[in-house]
């Protein structure tokens, strides 16, 4: 089933945690190699040697302990991860994660790993429900951490409601089917534009727009955690790089148009989620224009339409574009998915509260090409990232 793929796994100091070695267990008979770090608190709970006997693997209890069998540092187990689980996850740990805390083993490794994230919380029902438990969790579920609902039912604090840890069984089935998913464009090459361009006007001023990148950043990150080669062509961004993505920065429309070209023939997928400048200064000043009258008059030419010429180009290439609009949004966007020749559109109305630019969630239709329409609620621009992914994945098992 899923052979071969190491797990990685944080047990915290709850009640919950002797349910933490019925998971490892399940999870080598899946044939996952796990390896498990406790926090000091979790060790009153469980002792590590009955999850040593139950991995076969060195437990770690202390960050500043001798290496065993293997490097106990904390990039390497984060670079070896398929999966990084932590089961239980306290509202403490939680909360750390959340605030970029790393002060034990297990908060340091789940901030070096690049590998999918999942917390399975388990706590009184007050705590899980507290708004500061639940705006972290929400946080943490924007940036891409998977979280598995806790059930409801009688806790050891004698009280009935949310906050119960899920059955192993359930928890194994989550980690098994996102491994599976982890891989789902394994061997697919993915290109990705971000942000907005910027076309010069003299050497201290340009034209630009409002895109921060973050929905075309997330896209690739999602891309990446799917197993693609992901190539993301950005314009100007303050964003860090995600990890494991070849980037290509550019600042013009022109500059874009070439670095996509460039790769094009190469890859299979391309989502074209930039702000590409409309059109451009005629003429750039050599020097800095000085303010000599009340008006200053531009001449603008049109850029080059990227994605028109993607749509006329491709081949076997599935294109997905974006239609940031303030207005008319469903017929200009279902404009531009048939003149462009696109497999999918992403429409979302810039002008409403909780979509748009240097934001971190946003409001998006998704028209297929077959004329479907599916509309989402308001989520982070990962969730969203993750949707449309999801979406991808599903044409090309279709088409295969």
């Amino acid at each position: 089933m899923s052979s071969g793929h190491t797990i990685v796994m944080g047990v915290s100091g709850g009640i919950a945690a002797y349910k933490a070695v019925d998971v490892v267990s399940r999870l080598k008979k899946a044939g996952c190699n796990v390896y498990v770090i406790m926090t000091k608190s979790a060790t009153e709970f469980v002792t590590p040697l009955t999850f040593r006997e139950i991995s076969g693997n060195p437990v770690i209890t202390d960050m500043w302990e001798e290496p065993k069998t293997w490097n106990v540092q904390h990039i390497a187990l984060a670079s070896r991860a398929d999966l990084f689980l932590i089961v239980p996850a306290t509202a403490n740990v939680i909360g750390k994660i959340a605030g970029g805390i790393a002060d034990d083993m297990l908060t340091t490794t789940v901030m070096a790993t690049t590998a999918p994230v999942v917390l399975a919380p388990a706590m009184n029902t007050n705590m899980f429900l507290n708004p500061i438990t639940q705006q972290n969790l929400a946080k943490l579920k924007g940036i891409g951490y998977h979280i598995i609902e806790p059930a409801s039912g009688m806790l050891a604090c004698g009280i009935e409601g949310s906050g119960r840890l899920p059955e192993p069984a359930v928890i194994v089935e989550k980690i098994i089917s996102l491994l599976h998913t982890r891989h789902a464009l394994s061997g697919k090459r993915l290109l990705v534009t971000a942000a907005g361009t910027r076309e010069p006007i003299d050497p201290v001023r340009f034209l630009g727009n409002r895109s921060s990148g973050k929905m075309g950043y997330a896209l690739a990150q999602a891309a990446a955690a799917r197993g693609a080669e992901v190539i993301l062509v950005s314009g100007p961004s303050s964003l860090p790089t995600p990890p494991g993505i070849t980037v290509k920065r550019v600042e013009t429309a022109a500059e874009m148009r070439e670095a996509v070209l460039a790769e094009f023939d190469t890859v299979d997928i391309v989502i074209k989620a930039a702000a590409v400048a409309d059109y451009r200064p005629e003429l750039a000043a050599e020097q800095k224009i000085k303010k000599t009258g009340d008006t200053l008059t531009l001449n603008l030419v049109k850029n080059p339409d990227i994605l028109r010429e993607l749509g006329q180009r491709k081949k076997q290439q599935l294109l997905i574009g974006f239609a940031a609009e303030t207005e008319d949004l469903m017929a200009h966007a279902h404009e531009k998915l048939i003149n462009k020749n696109l497999d999918m559109i992403v429409a979302n109305d810039v002008t409403l509260p909780g979509a748009g630019f240097n934001i971190d969630t946003n409001i998006v239709k998704v028209i297929h090409k077959n004329g479907v329409v599916e509309e989402l609620p308001q989520l982070s621009k990962y969730q969203v990232a993750e949707i449309i992914i999801d979406k991808i994945c599903a044409m090309l098992t279709k088409s295969t």
